[in-house]
């Protein structure tokens, strides 16, 4: 019982220590508090509150517990206040811890509070490349797409790092903006781009940030060398470059020499444009050999397997052209070759070069393009002409020769005419010009002196009265041209009119022989061409302007007969065959048509009559003829006094009457009309005659 009351005691004892002590640390903790842990910045300022320390009262005091000696520690108190006494920096220490010793100095009590205080992180460090520069060597054969290499930077602040490459990159990329992989983007060509340079920039931020804070970044270089690689064949020199599908190739033009008949060339041919070698296509200085492909013209010819120098082993026989072909092919990679061509010109030897026709030439120009006359003879272009004795049977004319002028560019010669190439001052220029013969490469010189002029052009364009005086000369040569128009005009209106007059009579005397019977009766005269009153001008014409032919319608009537009567139409041309027909067109014409001509005088108001005498007698040519009408008597004397009377008075308005006269001498080739004046019979006046 007393060890069971002996337990409970001791227990009960140290329960009462334990709530005592409890209680006392509850009451110390009381004292002073802070937040644990607090966040603090890095790159803070000296003397920067870290945290506040709560106390209980005024009584509190606080103690920092901590080496003295070490020059590192970070903080110090200042009354209640934690106080950072130097920069942090988060990327060397990220967090620290600070002990402090709480004592109430009323209680004695005393408490120890810790403070744990983490360094937070700020973008205060820039992205680092580990080399300022990179060297890369890239093979031209790369595909696209190839990685060539990889160039990361760092941050010590963590940060995602954004890569970009420069516009100057030609032919390479980034992989992605956050990989900084380098890609092949185009095909490489070690001949176009023998090297690249690029610029590769890293930053800490977005390529388009949120906010405007400017990101911090780092840049390096990179050195891509291009590496040729054997992909091309040899190229034969001289040759033209061509790209085709972005492939260069470069093509030769081939080679040409001459070699005289029954001669042999002594050392190495003289090849033109130069000597046949061929060099790498990659500039890898591979080495090369040289071979006849297809023979070498039956031994005539040898090439040097290393130099391409060809000899001649034996003359030629033949005139003609040699075509041969050359091989040229890498010696280790036999794959790579090409070819081309020398061809050998086999020739009579020349036995005279050619010889200018003057030892000078002078010539004057004036502009470019313009030929160069001779001043000697001005109306004369300058000729410069060199002649061959080889070839004397075309008169010395060698179609071989062509001329230029020695190391200048600033003249041209075509077929021997000198011209101008560009615009020089002027002044005489001392020259001279080559005749070559490009058969044999033989020439000649001769001295060509050029005296260059200047025709003054005005620059100001062409003044008002110089347009005008050309507007006047136009119109004056426009208004002959019309004059002259009108006049060509007229003259053919007349001549159609005088034509048509001519076709009336025609028909008139064509009608006067389509009757039966004699020839007498065959004739009937009629009006039917005399009544055309629409021209006024016709012959027998009743208008007003036309007259009368047949009753004295004056001199213009008496100009037109006269211009009728001088056509010879055969009559024959104008009847007809069918005398059947003739006789129905007779019987047509008597129906429909009313004669004019009669044998008596009839002295109705406005009617005039043609009458004849009826002893007629063909043998004797008498001649029938048309009188002025009369009113007074039916007798021949009255007649005559009245064709008197009527002859003075046209004498007196110097207006002359025809009379028509019918000749019977063969009326089956034609009647003959003959127009004269009455007054008088002779032969010296205007006779008219129409052959019908």
């Amino acid at each position: 019982m007393d060890g069971i009351q002996t337990y409970f005691t001791v227990r009960t004892f140290f329960s009462f220590l334990l709530l005592i002590l409890l209680q006392m640390s509850t009451d110390a903790q009381d004292i002073c508090s802070a937040p644990s842990p607090v966040n603090f910045a890095e790159n803070n300022t000296v003397g920067e509150v870290v945290q506040t320390i709560n106390i209980l009262s005024d009584t509190v005091t606080l103690e920092l517990n901590h080496d003295p000696t070490d020059p590192n520690y970070p903080f110090s108190l200042q009354g209640n206040k934690l106080i950072a006494v130097r920069v942090l920096d988060y990327e060397t220490e990220t967090s620290h811890v600070a002990e402090i010793t709480c004592t109430d100095t009323a209680s004695g009590l005393k408490f120890g509070l810790t403070v744990i205080v983490l360094v937070t992180n700020k973008n205060d460090n820039p992205p680092v490349f580990s080399q300022n520069l990179y060297q890369l060597n890239v093979n031209e054969l790369s595909p696209v797409d190839t990685s060539v290499g990889r160039f990361p930077a760092t941050d010590l602040d963590g940060d995602i790092i954004y890569y970009t490459l420069t516009s100057e990159s030609n032919g390479f990329k980034l992989r992605s903006p956050t990989i900084p992989e380098l890609l092949v983007q185009t095909p490489l060509d070690y001949d176009k781009v023998k090297s690249v340079q690029l610029i590769l920039t890293a930053q800490d931020a977005p390529l388009t940030p949120a906010n405007s804070r400017a990101p911090f970044s780092a840049t390096t270089t990179i050195m891509v060398t291009i590496v040729d690689v054997d992909n091309r064949p040899p190229w034969f020199q001289p040759c033209n470059k061509h790209e085709i599908g972005g492939v260069v190739i470069c093509q030769s033009s081939g080679y040409t020499t001459r070699v005289v008949l029954n001669e042999q060339e002594t050392g190495l041919l003289p090849l033109k444009p130069g000597p046949l070698y061929a060099i790498d296509g990659d500039s890898l200085n591979e080495e090369i050999t040289y071979s006849f492909l297809g023979g070498d013209a039956g031994g005539l010819f040898h090439i040097n397997p290393n130099t391409g120098n060809i000899s001649m082993l034996k003359p030629a026989d033949v005139l003609g052209t040699i075509g041969l072909t050359v091989l040229a092919a890498q010696r280790i990679n036999s794959h790579q070759f090409a070819t081309t061509t020398v061809t050998v010109s086999v020739q009579v030897k020349s036995l005279h070069p050619p010889q200018f026709q003057r030892p000078q030439y002078e010539g004057v120009i004036t502009a470019v393009g313009v030929m160069a006359m001779d001043p000697t003879n001005k109306d004369e272009p300058l000729r410069i002409r060199a002649t061959d004795e080889d070839y004397a049977t075309t008169g010395g004319l060698n179609p071989y020769i062509t001329y230029y002028v020695n190391g200048s560019d600033d003249f041209s010669i075509i077929e021997g005419y000198l011209f101008m190439t560009k615009d020089l001052p002027e002044g005489t220029l001392s020259l001279q010009v080559v005749a070559m013969d490009t058969s044999n490469d033989q020439s000649a010189t001769a001295q060509l002196s050029v005296e260059v002029t200047s025709v003054t052009v005005p620059s100001g364009g062409y003044r008002v009265e110089d347009m005008a005086a050309l507007g006047a000369s136009l119109g004056v040569l426009l208004f002959i041209c019309v004059v002259v128009i009108v006049v060509l005009a007229l003259q053919i209106q007349r001549g159609k009119a005088a034509w048509g007059k001519i076709y009336e009579a025609s028909m008139f005397q064509s009608s006067l022989g389509q009757g039966s019977g004699s020839q007498k009766e065959g004739i009937q005269y009629t009006n039917k061409a005399f009544q055309n009153d629409e021209d006024g001008d016709s012959v027998g014409s009743g208008g007003p302007a036309g007259g009368h032919m047949m009753a004295g319608g004056g001199a213009r009537d008496f100009a037109l007969s006269e211009a009728i009567v001088k056509t010879t139409v055969p009559l024959h041309a104008l009847l007809r065959d069918d005398t059947s027909q003739a006789g129905s067109d007779k019987a047509d014409s008597e129906k429909e048509v009313k004669p004019i001509l009669t044998k008596e005088r009839r002295m109705d108001d406005g009617y005039k009559s043609v009458w004849f005498k009826e002893d007629i007698d063909p043998n004797a040519k008498e001649e029938v003829v048309i009188i002025p009408d009369s009113r007074e008597d039916d007798s021949e004397e009255e007649d005559e006094e009245q064709a008197s009377s009527s002859r003075e008075e046209d004498e007196d308005d110097s207006l002359r009457t025809p009379r028509v006269v019918f000749n019977d001498t063969d009326l089956d080739s034609g009647l003959g009309v003959k127009m004269e004046d009455p007054a008088e019979d002779s032969e010296a006046d205007d006779v008219l005659n129409i052959d019908l």
